[in-house]
């Protein structure tokens, strides 16, 4: 394990939204023949693990483990509340049952809410700025079914692009399967093997990704604290340069400890991520129950 990480002070960051911002070539002269002006689109990009966030009354609920967090009308304002500071344009979310109880937390006032189509308690989505030109493609469902002997499905991954006036950001959403944080890959034991099959196929869809020369990002909840070390990270690697935006980062969410939740950019979008962006959002001391275990993680993209 390297180094001990730098840890981040979190905050609160101030409402930004979808700017445009003009090129110095807009400046009108008398003796100079302008082009027509550049427009940049600045996002906002969290991933937010929401802690078995599920609607109690339903019949899949049942098959909870008896020890998740069991939600209030409390939790929810409080979730809210909290997305409302967040203030992100793209907000990657993981377990989450459906649509219904996701826009209890992200308006749909604001937001286009999408979650694969996995018939299993805990899925993946992401909550879109509406006026985001989105484009959905096949879920990668591999990731789901990655498990050796496994008795029950994992999450399959949600697979997006956002346009904008002049590029495309392709964004695949996942959730990883717990129990392999820190072992070798040697590891036989603790879900590893599962683990390492999943990240197989990310490096697959890597590959894809880097052969069309598309900008993409993979966010969510990796279940592993990855560093640019770590032998995991240097297997999607082989397809090509990646950013592992949590690199040499620790998070305060955690006490500390290296992230498991992370945004990873590759092709064009490495050099789309703003220097010094990374942030976490910390919850009030006296509301982590009402929250997640997991706090939210955001950058900052500008595309051109």
């Amino acid at each position: 394990m390297p180094a001990t990480p730098h840890l981040w002070r979190a905050f609160f960051m101030p409402a930004r939204g979808r700017l445009c911002h003009a090129m110095a070539l807009c400046l009108i002269s008398p003796l100079l023949i302008t082009r027509p002006c550049l427009a940049e689109t600045q996002l906002k990009i969290a991933t937010w693990n929401m802690d078995w966030l599920i609607n109690e009354t339903s019949p899949q609920a049942q098959t909870a483990p008896p020890d998740i967090p069991h939600r209030t009308p409390d939790d929810f304002y409080a979730l809210s509340d909290y997305a409302q500071h967040l203030n992100a344009d793209i907000i990657a979310f993981q377990e989450t049952d459906n649509k219904d109880t996701a826009t209890r937390v992200f308006s749909e006032l604001r937001y286009t809410i999408l979650m694969t189509h996995d018939d299993i308690l805990q899925r993946t989505g992401i909550a879109l700025n509406k006026n985001l030109h989105i484009t959905r493609h096949p879920d990668l469902t591999e990731l789901s079914t990655a498990g050796v002997n496994t008795r029950h499905l994992l999450r399959s991954g949600l697979d997006i692009t956002v346009q904008s006036d002049h590029s495309a950001l392709r964004l695949l959403v996942i959730h990883l399967k717990a129990g392999c944080s820190y072992y070798p890959m040697t590891e036989k034991k603790h879900s590893c093997p599962t683990l390492i099959k999943q990240f197989s196929i990310l490096q697959k869809w890597i590959a894809q990704r880097q052969a069309s020369h598309e900008a993409f990002l993979i966010l969510g909840d990796f279940n592993r604290r990855l560093t640019k070390a770590d032998p995991l990270f240097l297997k999607l690697s082989q397809s090509g340069p990646l950013m592992l935006t949590t690199s040499g980062f620790a998070t305060p969410c955690d006490g500390g400890r290296y992230f498991i939740d992370h945004l990873i950019a590759g092709g064009d979008a490495i050099s789309w991520i703003a220097p010094g962006s990374l942030k976490v959002m910390l919850y009030k001391p006296d509301e982590q129950a009402l929250t997640s275990d997991h706090c939210p993680v955001s950058v900052k993209l500008i595309m051109p």
